[in-house]
């Protein structure tokens, strides 16, 4: 039994190296994101109706250790969400990536030049590291989505947690003005698609590791 926690320990471990694969697909994210020939403003009324409201950079923000630590979990709870997640994501960042070249959009931001405090500091820190491109889809929309559907393999406590971790990231997107609901509505429905067929295409490769084995096995007796 303890050889077995071991061996299943060691493989997690080793599963955590196929996160490395999303800085690589980053890469595409800042070569991408400047004005093209033709950039869209995908802007509705009730964008208008949204208040720019600074507090929410925090959650903004966090999204970055979020996702990571919630994937390294998800690899020790169970593998099989782990890369049905990691592959979705993966998938989302590709077609965002494609959308990002051919269907340039941009986001109105608010000019907070001369507010002052912590809170202002750090959504000028977002300003001037993101420029107002790459908005369709939100990937902090995409990636917080699927953290949310994955998720559910965790206990009540932690489900709870990190689905209101990845409700407030996803609202917080058009409330500090990084993005507009087009963009938020997008992430999802990537979101979900690339979650469905990353589960399908695991499903598929259990079954024929499940078939190959028990092929083996009746060989065995033959």
């Amino acid at each position: 039994m303890a050889r077995q926690k071991k061996t299943t320990y060691r493989s997690a471990w080793l599963s955590l190296l196929w996160l490395l694969i999303i800085p690589i697909l980053n890469t595409f994210y800042g070569i991408l994101n400047r004005a093209g020939n033709h950039v869209f403003n995908l802007e509705i009324i009730i964008d208008q109706w949204i208040p720019f409201t600074p507090i929410f950079i925090i959650p903004y923000i966090l999204w970055y250790p979020f996702i990571t630590g919630i994937l390294a979990l998800l690899a020790f709870k169970n593998r099989v969400t782990y890369f049905q997640t990691l592959i979705a994501l993966c998938t989302g960042l590709i077609i965002s990536y494609i959308f990002f070249a051919l269907f340039q959009s941009t986001v109105q931001r608010p000019d907070i030049g001369n507010e002052t405090g912590l809170i202002y500091r750090l959504v000028d820190v977002v300003y001037r590291t993101d420029q107002p491109y790459n908005c369709f889809p939100s990937i902090h929309v995409l990636t917080s989505y699927l953290i949310l559907r994955g998720s559910r393999v965790f206990n009540k406590i932690i489900w709870t947690v990190t689905a209101f971790t990845s409700i407030l990231i996803i609202i917080s997107t058009v409330f500090v003005k990084q993005h507009v609901v087009v963009d938020i509505v997008g992430g999802i429905l990537i979101g979900e698609l690339c979650f469905y067929l990353a589960g399908a295409l695991v499903m598929l490769k259990r079954k024929r590791k499940q078939a190959s084995v028990l092929e083996r096995g009746s060989r065995m007796f033959l």
